[in-house]
């Protein structure tokens, strides 16, 4: 029977041969043709340069005209091609690449089919929509009734029909299933970042049963843990930090963003929702406070307080960067260079970039000291008293009304922020942040709407009584809006109401202040923080304006959100020729980029429209994106290597059906769950194989990226700090809350200049989890930047994992980590295991997962010999290793050994 299936299958492999002339494949624009392109001829005729008049970017400017007249591509028509003319000239003048090395005449040949196939411009890869894949072994062929079973054996996915098939195409095999105890320190540091709790180990560990692997999973999933570990993930996309940067690197208040990032994680919030809360959530319909914190997001940019500074340039510094890090960060891509021009390699135009620029040209942030706008966080009893204020503005007066209450009680928003003033006689911005006025003193607040507003409600300190600010209408003589004489503020901050008759409109005001107690020059007797324009409360309504000025004095801790501009306050977004923020070119709306899907019908002009775009299940980039990340924390290569790239100057898919195959299920399947997804992946035998390969498989594929044995890569400064606290038991499981100083090194904070003092963290504090450790953007956190941790200055899309001595010297020598160790070796005695051996084992145990064979116990026994004579002919050592006047040598020698295993590389790498 099989004689006669093998006969009839060759048979028709022969039919078909038959009927098909031998041919050259079909050139492909983005394989054959846009390396050599890139390589060799954009750098002059790109998006940067356009000698001649001629740019190969898109195909449109490739067929037009250059400036000599002659047309470089003839589609179809390679001989008629100038292109293909200067390519094969001998005149030096003529040959291109212009005095370079000249082509190939392989590169030329593929070049001059190309052409004469019609010069086709295929969209690269990561710009084409995700179209829903068909597994291998989906569609019935007599191949695959070969070859299902052979592979039935392995695969517990779709993931592991790819990545057979490519093993296969490469001649390799895939590696058998780890060991049940490799498994669980790998999932475990994978999903939680620490080991898995002991109970829910040994429960695997005991239960043989097929189900048994899933139900650890379903397990890791569930565990809160699960949202500290992935959080630094997304934190370093997201540039968090508690600090602002640049020289003076203040603290900031944002740590309320870190623990929503960790919260979303473990809620398994939607991918889609997750980032439409961050770019918009100020701009879905009656936004929470939670929706209002995701916004942080684009306010972890750096504010720079620094004496002098631009407000306005490092305002624009912000939102570039917010443009940058939602392309890199969501889409993979890298944007930032077409700030200045066209994109050099990939179809994106200079002036899609300001485009873009516009959907975050309108928050209300402008780089003042105070790093405005903030959420005002109110106790639950006044969060109440707001609520009740909001309920009878809206029944008294108009909803519109509670709603604007409701913002400005919560955010100070909208409001005119005193950096805005110019035309300075006698007055100035201190420092560039706040408005100082001397005697008789006057500036101007530009194209200001009053509207409906007959209120000024606005914040001022002044040193002493006296003295009287006026404000006039559109000239320095026009009409008095209003005329108020300055009470002391005591040296503090107030914030105060003058009342004024409507004139509607949009006005320039003129302020004055005149203080005859002011004798000297430079003295200043008033100072501005910013401005509000309402309306005032209705007549009879004393006691909702009492509880509105009790809420509005109230003292609250702040979280940095994004408020978008109300209509009279947005700006105009213009191209910046040659990306000098100084110089402004065309005029331009929000867009996104045009060989990109258009924006969603009916979606608005703004960020929770841009939300809407980015998450749309046909922009081919953000679910690519995400599927990419996690796959990259899993195994340590992305199925794309440059995470941070797309593009076509990026490295290429080593497995691109299987990547679409993710973003499919992401999106589709599984509703942009990231529990799902990850679940999916840790499930599969490509995962599940053992790390440890044969000779064949490192000479083809050192770096693992076929995927025939399992991932073993070195764990992240996280997990290093993390799993050590863990197996020595003294993890804190306590979560959220103000970033933790842990032990650093005495003296790290006094190269950035600010005066910040590192408050060492004592009790359970010392011994959080890493993602809680307090972050400052000039001197982050020593060991963790040893270990490959990101700065946070600048959106991070990628740790590049290093190997060097200062890691060896960090783990070996660093307190914190001796202090570790002590207690693991602590906890170890504690148990008070028989013997010097059954310590050592045990020891080796908690840390490693697994008992020691003979090759690993015995060189340990030997180091806790020698470093037993050495403390047993100086205590003081002990003593000082310990901390305890009491200590043992046998002690200090064990907490020796304990920190040897701490080093270990099976410790170290998952």
């Amino acid at each position: 029977m099989y004689k006669g299936i093998a006969l009839f299958v060759f048979a028709s492999i022969l039919l078909g041969l038959a009927g098909r002339p031998w041919q050259q494949h079909r050139i492909d624009y983005n394989a054959d043709i846009k390396p050599i392109l890139n390589k060799h001829c954009m750098a002059c005729h790109g998006g940067v340069k356009k000698e001649g008049g001629f740019s190969l970017l898109t195909r449109e400017e490739a067929l037009t005209p250059a400036e000599s007249g002659k047309v470089a591509i003839v589609p179809g028509d390679p001989e008629q091609s100038e292109l293909i003319r200067r390519l094969r000239a001998h005149d030096p003048e003529e040959r291109m690449p212009y005095r370079k090395t000249p082509l190939t005449e392989q590169q030329i040949d593929k070049i001059s089919r190309w052409i004469k196939e019609g010069a086709s411009w295929e969209l690269h890869w990561a710009y084409r929509p995700v179209q829903k894949p068909e597994p291998p072994g989906a569609r019935t062929s007599w191949w695959n009734i070969f070859a299902r079973e052979e592979t039935d054996h392995w695969s517990s996915t779709g993931i592991d029909r790819y990545v057979w098939r490519r093993l296969q195409q490469e001649g390799l095999s895939p590696q058998p299933e780890a060991g049940r105890n490799s498994l669980l320190q790998r999932v475990s540091m994978d999903l939680i970042g620490i080991p898995a709790p002991e109970n829910l180990a040994a429960s695997f560990l005991r239960d043989s049963s097929t189900g048994a692997y899933a139900r650890l999973v379903d397990a890791l999933l569930a565990s809160p843990r699960f949202g500290e570990r992935w959080a630094p993930v997304w934190l370093d996309l997201a540039r968090y930090a508690d600090s602002k940067g640049y020289e003076r690197d203040p603290g900031r208040s944002v740590w309320r963003y870190r623990d929503w990032v960790i919260r979303a994680f473990n809620a398994d919030t939607p991918y889609d929702r997750f980032l439409t809360e961050q770019l918009a959530g100020d701009l879905l319909p009656h936004p929470t406070d939670d929706q209002y914190i995701a916004t942080a997001f684009h306010r972890n940019t750096m504010t720079n307080d620094e004496g002098g500074t631009d407000n306005e340039e490092f305002r624009v510094a912000a939102v570039i960067d917010r443009v940058n890090t939602t392309w890199e960060a969501l889409m993979g891509t890298t944007f930032a260079c077409v700030q200045c021009h066209a994109h050099p390699y990939d179809p994106f135009q200079h002036k899609e970039y300001y485009g873009f620029y516009a959907f975050f040209n309108q928050t209300r942030d402008e780089d003042t000291g105070e790093d405005y706008p903030f959420l005002r966080h109110f106790s639950p009893e006044d969060s109440l008293k707001l609520l009740q204020l909001q309920t009878w503005a809206q029944a008294k007066i108009a909803p519109d009304k509670a709603a604007e209450i409701g913002l400005f009680l919560k955010t100070l928003q909208p409001a005119i922020y005193s950096i805005a003033a110019d035309s300075f006689s006698n007055c100035e911005l201190y420092d560039t942040k706040w408005l100082n006025m001397r005697n008789q003193a006057s500036c101007r607040i530009k194209q200001v709407s009053l509207g409906d507003a007959n209120r000024l409600i606005y914040s001022y300190s002044a040193g002493g009584p006296g003295g009287v600010w006026t404000v006039r209408l559109d000239s320095a003589t026009g009409p008095v809006l209003f005329s108020s004489r300055v009470a002391s503020s005591e040296g503090k901050r107030r914030r105060v109401a003058i009342d004024f008759a409507r004139v509607g409109g949009v006005h320039d005001l003129y302020l004055t202040y005149q203080n005859p107690r002011l004798k000297k020059q430079e003295d200043s007797g008033l100072s501005f923080d910013w401005f509000h324009f309402t309306q005032a409360f209705p007549d009879g309504s004393a006691d909702a304006e009492r509880e509105f000025w009790r809420l509005l004095d109230a003292e609250t801790p702040t979280t940095l959100v994004c408020i978008e501009a109300p209509p009279g306050m947005r700006r105009e977004t213009h191209v910046f020729e040659r990306g000098n923020w100084l110089v402004h070119g065309e005029q331009v709306e929000p867009c996104t980029p045009n060989n990109l899907p258009p924006m969603p019908p009916g979606a608005p002009a703004n960020r929770l429209g841009l939300a809407q775009w980015l998450t749309a299940k046909n922009h081919p980039l953000t679910a690519r994106t995400m599927v990419n990340r996690l796959w990259e924390q899993l195994f340590g290569l992305g199925l794309v290597e440059t995470s941070e790239d797309f593009g076509s100057q990026g490295m290429a898919p080593t497995h691109p059906e299987l990547l679409d195959y993710l973003a499919w299920q992401f999106m589709h399947e599984y509703n942009w769950s990231v529990k799902k997804l990850l679940k999916e992946i840790v499930l599969s035998s490509t995962y599940r194989q053992d790390a440890q390969g044969d000779a064949e498989q490192y000479e083809k594929d050192p770096r693992n990226k076929l995927l025939a044995r399992g991932p073993r890569v070195r764990l992240s400064a996280e997990q290093i700090r993390d799993k050590t606290l863990a197996v020595a038991g003294i993890l804190s499981p306590r979560m959220y809350g103000p970033g933790v100083m842990p032990f650093q090194p005495a003296g790290t904070w006094k190269t950035p200049w600010n005066g910040d003092d590192w408050r060492l963290s004592t009790g359970e504090d010392a011994y959080r989890r890493a993602v809680y450790t307090y972050w400052k953007r000039s001197s982050a956190y020593p060991s963790a930047l040893t270990f490959d941790g990101a700065a946070r200055t600048v959106c991070s899309a990628r740790r590049i994992r290093t190997n060097t001595p200062l890691q060896a010297l960090v783990t070996l020598n660093d307190s914190a980590f001796v202090d570790i160790a002590v207690k693991l070796a602590a906890a170890v005695e504690q148990e008070k295991p028989a013997s010097v051996q059954h310590r050592i084992e045990r020891l080796f145990e908690r840390a490693i997962g697994n008992r020691p064979g003979p090759e690993k116990i015995n060189p340990l026994i030997a180091l806790y010999g020698q470093a037993l004579a050495h403390f047993q002919a100086d205590r003081q050592q002990a003593t000082a290793l310990l901390g305890d006047k009491q200590a043992l040598p046998e002690q200090a020698a064990l907490a020796v050994v304990a920190n040897a295993v701490l080093n270990l590389d099976e410790f170290l790498t998952k």
